[in-house]
C-alpha cells in the first residue's frame, strides 16, 4: 500500500511540475499630459499675445530630470515648463524623448533668451542655452517658428 501511495505522490508531483506555465504580459500605462497651469507668450515689440498654452510643470529634481521622456506625443496647445531655483546656463538632451521638440530658454525676467529648435528624438547630445535661464519651455518642434517667437519675447504663466 505504501508503494502505491508513493507512486501516486510521485506522479502527482511530476504532473504538477510539467504544468504549462502561463506568462503574464506586463502592460505599462502611457504617461498622460497633466494640465497644471496656463502660459501666454507675448511679442516684445507690441505686447500682443502670440500664443496661449496649457502647461505641465516640472519643478522637482525627478520632474526636471524626466521631463517629457517616455511619452509618445504632445498636442500643439500643450507644453512643459521647467522651473529652476536660479538663473544659470542650462543644457537639455533628448534621451528617451520620443518626438522632436523646440526648447525655449527664458530668464528670471520671463524673457526668451535663446532656442534649441528641432531637437531630435533620443539624441543625447547636450543642447545648451546661450545665456543663463531660470525657465525652460518645451513645445513640439517647429512651433516656435510657426508662432513667430524670437529672443526678447516674454512669457507669463499661472498655476491651476
Amino acid at each position: 500500500m505504501r508503494f502505491l501511495i508513493a507512486i501516486a505522490l510521485a506522479s502527482t508531483l511530476i504532473m504538477v511540475s510539467c504544468k504549462k506555465e502561463t506568462k503574464q504580459e506586463i502592460k505599462t500605462e502611457a504617461i498622460r499630459f497633466k494640465k497644471e497651469g496656463e502660459l501666454t507668450i507675448f511679442q516684445s515689440a507690441t505686447d500682443s499675445t502670440l500664443v496661449k498654452l496649457n502647461i505641465e510643470i516640472a519643478e522637482t529634481d525627478y520632474e526636471t530630470q524626466t521631463g517629457l521622456m517616455y511619452r509618445e506625443s504632445m498636442l500643439e496647445n500643450q507644453a512643459m515648463l521647467f522651473i529652476f531655483p536660479d538663473n544659470s546656463v542650462r543644457s537639455f538632451y533628448m534621451k528617451n524623448t520620443q518626438f522632436p521638440l523646440d526648447i525655449i530658454y527664458i530668464d528670471e525676467n520671463f524673457k526668451i533668451v535663446s532656442f534649441q529648435k528641432n531637437a531630435q528624438p533620443l539624441d543625447e547630445k547636450g543642447l545648451p542655452s546661450e545665456v543663463p535661464a531660470k525657465y525652460v519651455l518645451e513645445v513640439n518642434a517647429g512651433l516656435s517658428d510657426k508662432w513667430g517667437l524670437s529672443a526678447g519675447d516674454k512669457i507669463d504663466f499661472t498655476r491651476n
